[in-house]
């Protein structure tokens, strides 16, 4: 928490609640299907972004093959997804409002760090931390250790993490999950996107007392 100002920490997950990575890894996963010589349906992959690579890799291959095609993929990453992302709508703006208000931001994604700060520095988008390699439970981790207050994120797996670190879960119905999965999840709130947020980020701070 910023003692300054009383704001609190903001965390955000980074696929489909900050950035449209669905072009770059469809392409990605493209070059590294024909690479691998696997065939691999790349626009049934980014239906489902969300949970940790080797998740969606265990669809396509072996167990014991994981790890490995983990690297492989990598490989392509860098060359294929950075370029084709944009930033989901309002997301600049929800970065800026929690920094006008005088808060922290921070990234907490399931995508490796290298990855998320390539996608970042790419397009210019500085949150003040940056976590990879969480998912779920797992994000709580991070989310503790920056003393984060809320977390937004688009996947039940988001929500959970946020109820594990005790923060309030903001859902964005713009991934993989829908609206009533969401609240199921036990989301605070569900905005349809995060050109919502700066309204209700100002809401939330008329009551928020730290």
């Amino acid at each position: 928490m910023d003692s300054r100002s009383g704001a609190p920490t903001v965390g955000f997950d980074l696929d489909l609640t900050l950035l449209d990575t669905r072009p770059g890894i469809k392409a990605a996963f493209e070059a590294f299907s024909v690479d691998v010589g696997v065939p691999i349906d790349a626009d049934l992959v980014v239906t489902r972004l969300g949970p940790p690579l080797a998740q969606e890799l265990a669809h396509w291959f072996p167990q014991e093959r994981v790890p490995e095609m983990v690297v492989r993929y990598r490989e392509f990453y860098g060359r294929y997804a950075i370029e084709p992302t944009v930033p989901m709508p309002g997301a600049r703006d929800a970065i800026q409002a929690v920094s006008e208000a005088g808060g922290r931001t921070i990234v907490v994604t399931a995508k490796n760090a290298p990855h998320a700060k390539l996608h970042l520095t790419h397009l210019g988008m500085e949150p003040d931390a940056l976590a990879g390699d969480l998912w779920a439970e797992g994000k709580a981790e991070a989310l503790r250790a920056h003393g984060a207050k809320v977390y937004v994120g688009d996947h039940v797996g988001d929500v959970r993490g946020a109820r594990t670190a005790g923060a309030f879960s903001v859902a964005v119905a713009t991934g993989p999950c829908a609206p009533e999965e969401l609240r199921a999840a036990g989301a605070d709130v569900v905005l349809t996107d995060l050109t919502d947020f700066r309204a209700w980020w100002q809401g939330y701070l008329a009551g928020y007392r730290g």
